[in-house]
């Protein structure tokens, strides 16, 4: 291309230039599920570290900033749908990469599930439809019923995708925003029914609390920035495809950053530590239990607020373990089938609908388990998370190793800083592990072959995994003949240009 980067897309690819900038920068932010996730991890942060709650919610942002670096880095040199799967194969090799690849997809197939049940379970609230909402064959029929909906927005085409996006975003972002002045105004009145506490600067240090709760409560916040990179993945459908999709990644942490931080700032000065760390276990029905006392008959709106905000994650979370798989079929390190383009809509229909068909029946097995093996399935998530974003931090140092030494701007926005990020995250991968292995850690409380079941859910998904990648190995080895690729100069001034 004339502007150094590479462009592998086949002339019948998927659709380029479908969105601009700011669909893709919605996308990023729907993809987090930001009132969900704020609602999911609110109450078991203030419970490990109190106050010191929005300051952990600061702290965790940093490695994502310094992945989102990475990011936009390597999209700059390759714009693969993959991103990870991609990058890390031309840095570190096949074997690196396919591992990528498959913890991207399977956390779409992990999470999907859970949150259309969230949507369906808060739209329920929302119009007064309790019964159902305890329902649990209805949740269950409603719930597919979402993902094989969200599922067909995907296929159907990427601008239809941006444009239902940009709704849901306007309304979960109006919804939380009211729902934080309405909170912080009754501070200040003197009028919460709860034990409201006027905020302080100091609730912005992280390090308040310290010691292993802290550890915690930064494991809780890596969950919640995960998604802003879906915008990437749509790298090959997004104009200016070198420059946007990482753009838009960056910003995404950035005003997640904002929104995090402001709105956990309102829910413990209105709550108070102590409400939100007794109801820790309500989960992401900490806001409904808030909603009404804070805002009354308007409590719909913060239901409404965690129900959008679960419906547009359904969707955008598909687009990253769908295009994975497209890009690792175009690879060859997937059959083929998986490549396939629908040549109406240029989407990647059928890895889109078995990522969908996967995520169906994984929510619906774990279901009949418990409740809480599910929520157990959604704590391995950390596991996987962690894994691919610090494999991509190192893939970026390596893929640009002979160019750090190059200027200041270099070694630290593409070697340290990623470095650094990929470090963080190792560290809490193995903290995690560490906590994970005690039962009494888990929601199910139960032991599964002497560990929790959610360490044993993450390696049972990461044997799989491997299982798979050397059954393909030895069944098609085209895509293990390929070798580590090194970024040359004309890529490395093109990835300057900002």
């Amino acid at each position: 291309m004339a502007d150094g980067t590479l462009d592998t897309r086949p002339p019948d690819g998927l659709k380029a230039n479908a969105i601009g900038f700011l669909d893709a920068l919605v996308i990023g932010l729907n993809a987090t599920s930001p009132a969900y996730s704020l609602a999911a991890a609110i109450g078991p942060v203030v419970a490990l570290v109190g106050v010191c709650a929005p300051g952990v919610m600061l702290a965790s942002f940093v490695p994502m900033l310094l992945i989102a670096s990475a990011f936009y880095y390597l999209n700059k040199v390759d714009q693969d749908c993959g991103t990870t799967f991609s990058w890390v194969t031309r840095a570190m090799g096949p074997w690196a990469g396919w591992l990528g690849g498959w913890a991207i997809t399977m956390t779409g197939v992990l999470v999907v599930g859970s949150l259309a049940d969230v949507a369906v379970t808060f739209a329920l609230l929302a119009v007064g439809l309790d019964s159902w909402a305890g329902n649990e064959v209805v949740r269950q029929v409603l719930t597919v019923l979402v993902i094989l909906v969200m599922t067909a927005v995907c296929v159907i085409g990427t601008e239809i995708s941006a444009k239902v996006q940009n709704t849901l975003i306007l309304a979960q972002v109006v919804c939380l925003l009211a729902f934080a002045v309405v909170a912080i105004y009754r501070v200040y009145a003197g009028t919460s029914s709860l034990d409201s506490v006027e905020p302080e600067i100091g609730w912005l240090n992280p390090f308040g609390a310290g010691g292993a709760e802290l550890t915690a409560g930064l494991l809780l916040g890596v969950f919640i920035y995960w998604g802003w990179e879906s915008a990437v993945n749509l790298t090959e459908e997004v104009e200016d495809s070198a420059t946007a999709p990482g753009q838009a990644a960056v910003w995404s942490t950035v005003i997640l950053l904002v929104t995090y931080v402001s709105v956990a700032i309102a829910v413990v000065a209105y709550a108070g530590p102590a409400f939100l760390a007794d109801n820790a276990d309500e989960e992401e029905f900490i806001f409904a239990l808030l909603a009404g006392k804070a805002m009354g008959s308007w409590d719909w709106v913060v239901l409404l607020a965690v129900s959008t905000s679960g419906l547009a994650s359904t969707q955008t979370t598909i687009i990253p373990a769908s295009r994975t798989a497209l890009s690792m079929a175009r690879r060859q390190a997937l059959p083929s089938p998986f490549g396939h383009i629908s040549p109406r809509f240029r989407t990647p229909d059928v890895s889109t609908w078995w990522v969908a068909a996967i995520a169906i029946a994984w929510y619906l097995v774990v279901r009949q388990i418990s409740e809480n093996a599910l929520f157990d399935s959604l704590t391995a998530l950390s596991l996987l998370i962690a894994f691919y974003y610090a494999l991509t931090g190192v893939a970026c140092a390596v893929y640009y190793r002979r160019h750090l030494t190059d200027s200041v701007r270099n070694f630290v926005l593409i070697g340290l800083g990623p470095l650094v990020g990929a470090g963080l995250l190792a560290w809490l991968l193995v903290e995690s592990i560490g906590d994970m292995s005690d039962p009494a850690n888990s929601y199910s409380g139960v032991s599964w072959f002497g560990l929790g079941p959610p360490l044993v859910i993450g390696i049972g998904i990461t044997l799989a995994g491997v299982v798979l990648m050397v059954v393909w190995r030895l069944t098609a080895p085209a895509f293990w003949a390929g070798r580590p690729e090194v970024a040359d100069p004309e890529l490395v001034r093109s990835a300057k240009e900002l």
